[in-house]
This record gives structure tokens, C-alpha cells and sequence, in this order.
């Protein structure tokens, strides 16, 4: 009887721990998950943060071949003087997307 009592606490207390561990670890990834996306979710990134991201070249402006995502769709809007870059001052300058979807 005693050792069906003490095989049952060791069991409860393993699958505690088990429990406890998964649970650690699942937090422990969505924080890194989090911290990820943190910049994304900011709202839109500075002109710096772009040319160190995307300035391949690192002549301190954007060159349609070396922009990617959503603003590589909007270049041609940017790009005010159409000379094939975006330079900090059009960025600043650059229409802001609608949001919402336009409902």
C-alpha cells in the first residue's frame, strides 16, 4: 500500500513538473515571438532603419532594386522626381497609405 501511495505521488509531482516545463517553454517562445515583431508593429519604420535594412549598396538613399515589401508597391508614388531612388526628404514627404480598407 505504501508503495502504490509513494508510485502515485512521484507520478502527480513528474507530470507537474512535465506541465510547468511545457508551460515555461511556450512563454519563453512567445516572448521571442513578440520581441520579433515588435519593430513591425511600430507603426512605420524610421528612413535610417530602412537604408540599414535595404542600402545595399550604401549610397544613403533606396534604389527600386533594393526595396522590398509593401513599399517596393509604392515606389513609383515615393519617388517623387522620378530619378529610380528615394531619398530621405521623399520619404518624409511620401503619402501615408489608407488604412481600413476603405469601408
Amino acid at each position: 500500500m505504501k508503495k502504490t501511495i509513494k508510485l502515485i505521488a512521484v507520478a502527480v509531482i513528474s507530470f507537474a513538473m512535465i506541465g510547468c516545463a511545457s508551460q515555461n517553454k511556450q512563454k519563453e517562445n512567445n516572448n521571442q515571438e513578440s520581441t520579433s515583431q515588435r519593430g513591425r508593429q511600430q507603426g512605420t519604420p524610421s528612413y535610417s532603419q530602412l537604408l540599414t535594412e535595404m542600402d545595399t549598396n550604401k549610397d544613403g538613399k533606396l534604389a527600386k532594386s533594393e526595396i522590398k515589401g509593401r513599399l517596393a508597391n509604392d515606389f513609383s508614388k515615393i519617388d517623387s522626381n522620378s530619378d529610380g531612388y528615394i531619398t530621405e526628404s521623399e520619404f518624409k514627404n511620401a503619402p501615408r497609405p489608407q488604412r481600413g480598407g476603405g469601408r
